[in-house]
């Protein structure tokens, strides 16, 4: 069994106060409920709360399992990231966690989601099982496989939208070019966070989007404003302000990613994750009276 002391030379044993949205796995659970009520918004709809639930337990799990297991293959002193130190130190206390959630989010779907949303949410699942098994065990190491960035971002789409397109299919055309261009939001974020994090995945043994293909690291820096571009584009040319959120997501990112060198890689880390909570304002606004 691997020790769990703490890593003198790697993440100290405390995270700051703004890190630990990040630490617990809980940011990329908001990124995902916000952007699945943006969506739902969009397509006209019926997004409640068992689905934003469901979604946000869904993402979680997956999340803090990926860092459960890196924390378990990752000797302790090779550790560089808080995130993953935390679930290392404290291994089976997150696993009770985990399966207290997951159990909670499988006795919701099985009461509340429609027949066709629960198919759904199953069809999604088996892709997110596949990348866990594929890249964090059988092929870790592995120089060919479909960048982990690339995985990402394609769950979180399909994620996000799947409770949709399981109310009516017909809504998929009207999804297509927000959808695709949030897909590549999560794509330059992940990307991103690979250029950062570079030494941290070399270290843990991970390969990534930057170690994989280091010649396009500056595609990967101009990628949020190619998007932001595009979405403005878009905009103007559909005459509505629904893609304000991803055209600010975009440009939050392409700052993040200016300021990294200043700011440092911790900081930017969580930075990029909050530039994607931009549909979240807006869920606020349409609450008002």
């Amino acid at each position: 069994m691997q020790s769990s002391a703490p890593n003198p030379s790697g993440p100290g044993p405390t995270p700051a106060w703004w890190q630990w949205p990040t630490v617990l796995s809980l940011d990329a659970p908001a990124v995902a409920v916000g952007w699945q009520w943006f969506f739902g918004r969009i397509a006209g709809a019926s997004i409640n709360w068992h689905h934003h639930v469901i979604l946000g337990s869904a993402v979680w799990l997956a999340y803090a399992a990926d860092r459960w297991i890196e924390g378990w293959i990752v000797p302790a002193e090779k550790i560089r990231t808080k995130r993953h130190a935390f679930y290392q130190r404290h291994r089976w206390s997150a696993l009770v966690i985990w399966l207290l959630v997951l159990t909670a989010a499988v006795a919701t779907a099985w009461r509340w989601l429609h027949p066709s949303e629960f198919d759904a949410g199953l069809i999604v699942l088996g892709p997110v099982l596949l990348y866990l098994l594929s890249h964090q065990l059988a092929h870790r190491h592995h120089p060919w496989r479909v960048p982990k960035e690339v995985c990402v971002a394609l769950l979180f789409a399909a994620g996000t939208s799947c409770f949709i397109l399981a109310q009516d299919q017909s809504l998929a055309g009207p999804l297509l070019a927000p959808l695709t261009l949030f897909a590549g939001l999560g794509l330059a974020n992940c990307a991103l966070i690979s250029v950062w994090e570079s030494e941290v995945d070399r270290e843990h043994g991970q390969t990534s989007l930057a170690l994989q293909h280091p010649a396009r690291t500056r595609l990967i820096h101009a990628l949020p404003w190619l998007l932001a571009m595009v979405s403005v584009l878009y905009g103007l040319l559909k005459s509505s302000i629904d893609w304000s959120a991803l055209t600010a997501s975009a440009l939050l990112l392409g700052l993040v990613d200016l300021g990294h060198h200043r700011t440092g890689r911790e900081v930017s880390r969580v930075l990029a994750d909050v530039a994607l909570l931009t549909p979240l304002p807006l869920w606020l606004l349409s609450l008002l009276p």
